[in-house]
């Protein structure tokens, strides 16, 4: 019994250092990307100063209007201005971009463990589950994303929890097909024959045996789509059936600034340089993330 649990602890030992020499050897080949290194620090630059928008402005002082301060140009009391109702931009930016990122993060954590539940199921049992689960998927995504999000929202109402409800339907499919690509790679190895014929669980086989070997492509693909989905909040937002306001969001921002568009276009330049800044730095992160986890570039 104590060579049995030596043994056993040896083993556990092993695969432990063995996946912390992976997960060192990908930021390895991570860091030696500069693009995406820079995307990196951005991001988190990013969520440091939207997490301390408190400390920085008071959330009071991105909703308090103040008319004798309207549309005032960026100075050293605010940095980037008023807007049409004395509200100081710089503050609406920081905690705007809390509600911008939870929503990109949220919606895209969220689709990726349907997509990959919904992918896995499809590609491990095959039809006719896979046929039933893969036309869904192509009902699904016969609707452009923003469109059936917008459809959505404008039966359920306006809000936050429905915002992120219709963006996640609306992105599952992508990872649907992303996951099931990748078992279906997967289940014809030989080590998956050998699981099963050792009587090992298809429950214990999807989590032990192919969602690792999956899990690469799915991180690429849930971190490309933050970008998008901080896009498509932002979109909804813009048209009115995002944030409901005073709540600040980015896209909410710049479609309060558009009739103030000749006379004080900064209303509009900061947070869509916001918006740019996060979507730029997550698609920079998601290129890193696959170079790195390719194995074919370990070189």
């Amino acid at each position: 019994m104590a060579t049995e649990k030596m043994q056993k602890h040896e083993t556990q030992t092993a695969i432990t250092m063995k996946k912390q020499s992976q997960l060192k050897e990908i930021w390895r080949r991570y860091k030696k990307n500069r693009l995406a290194m820079i995307g990196l620090i951005s991001m988190l630059v990013l969520i440091v100063l939207v997490l301390a928008a408190d400390l920085i402005e008071p959330y009071e002082v991105c909703i308090t209007m103040n008319l004798r301060e309207k549309l005032l140009p960026p100075s050293a009391e605010h940095l980037f201005g008023t807007d049409g109702y004395g509200r100081d931009i710089l503050a609406r930016c920081l905690h705007g971009g809390r509600v911008s990122l939870f929503i990109g993060f949220t919606c895209s954590i969220v689709s990726m463990f349907f997509g990959a539940i919904f992918g896995m199921i499809a590609g491990y049992y095959g039809d006719p589950l896979d046929n039933i689960i893969m036309r869904i998927m192509d009902v699904l995504s016969a609707i452009p994303n923003i469109l059936l999000a917008l459809a959505i929202v404008a039966a359920l109402g306006s809000s936050i929890f429905n915002l992120i409800m219709a963006l996640t339907i609306s992105h599952i499919p992508g990872f649907a097909r992303v996951v099931r690509s990748s078992v279906l790679g997967i289940t014809g190895q030989e080590y998956i024959e050998a699981a099963r014929a050792g009587g090992t669980g298809d429950a214990r086989i999807l989590r032990k045996h192919i969602l690792p070997n999956a899990l690469g492509p799915l991180i690429v693909q849930t971190t490309m789509s933050v970008s998008s989905m901080i896009l498509a909040a932002a979109s909804m937002s813009f048209l009115g059936l995002g944030v409901n306001p005073p709540q600040p969001e980015w896209g909410s921002i710049i479609s309060e600034a558009r009739e103030f568009l000749r006379t004080n276009p900064t209303m509009i330049l900061f947070p869509g340089i916001c918006i740019i800044l996060a979507s730029l730095s997550m698609n920079l992160i998601g290129d890193g993330l696959r170079d790195a986890l390719d194995p074919r570039l370990k070189s």
